[in-house]
């Protein structure tokens, strides 16, 4: 039991440790964003209306796997976006969703693709973040968006909301929060080269890179 609740705790930690540096590198701001990690005993996430940049480990939210609240402080009412995501992926342990400024720029433009919001700049954008999808506008805590998430889920780890923010699934914490950063960093050098020609990489190139980095 005890080996049990030391690893939570780290775990715990981890959360908190990688919260922070999302807020320190301006991927989330006030009390915007948050994280979830599955395990055993339910879903940890943080709480609402708390700043990503000062998150205490004792008092991360724990809700069961069907959302129903357990212990530590109200969940972030943004949770069901989180439950949706792992509903249909059972590979996926953690969630990140952020409202970082330029994934949110590329969502309201008005000539963003909706079947893949973000074009594959560099290899790490396609081998991480692959295509992504623009989920149209619902009012934010509105149950309808965990719907048009969970359409997509089984099919994509990262999509982005439209007028809102990017959500993504990763095998670990650490591997979730990979992407969120290399989505956001492709947003922005889609917006640093907006009017310019740019060389996307090409069909054969994007094949070349399946072939070596299965996913």
């Amino acid at each position: 039991m005890t080996a049990i609740l030391s690893e939570t705790t780290k775990l715990r930690e981890r959360i908190v440790r990688l919260a922070e540096l999302l807020y320190l590198r301006g991927y989330v701001h006030g009390t915007t964003g948050n994280i979830s990690v599955r395990t055993d005993e339910g879903i940890i996430v943080t709480p609402t209306n708390s700043s990503m940049g000062m998150l205490d480990p004792a008092r991360l939210s724990l809700v069961g796997h069907d959302g129903r609240p357990i212990s530590g402080d109200k969940p972030s009412k943004e949770t069901f976006l989180h439950l949706a995501m792992y509903e249909e992926r059972a590979s996926s342990n953690a969630v990140v969703h952020l409202h970082s400024t330029h994934s949110v720029a590329v969502s309201i433009l008005a000539d963003t693709d909706p079947e893949n919001a973000l074009p594959p700049l560099t290899a790490y954008h396609h081998m991480k973040v692959g295509r992504l999808p623009l989920v149209p506008y619902v009012r934010p805590g509105d149950m309808r968006l965990a719907d048009e998430v969970r359409q997509r889920a089984a099919t994509y780890h990262a999509m982005l909301l439209a007028n809102h923010g990017p959500v993504v699934a990763g095998k670990s914490l650490e591997d979730a929060v990979a992407i969120a950063e290399e989505l956001e960093e492709t947003a922005k050098l889609r917006l640093l080269t907006e009017g310019r020609p740019v060389n996307a990489l090409t069909h054969d190139q994007l094949a070349e890179l399946d072939h070596h980095f299965p996913s």
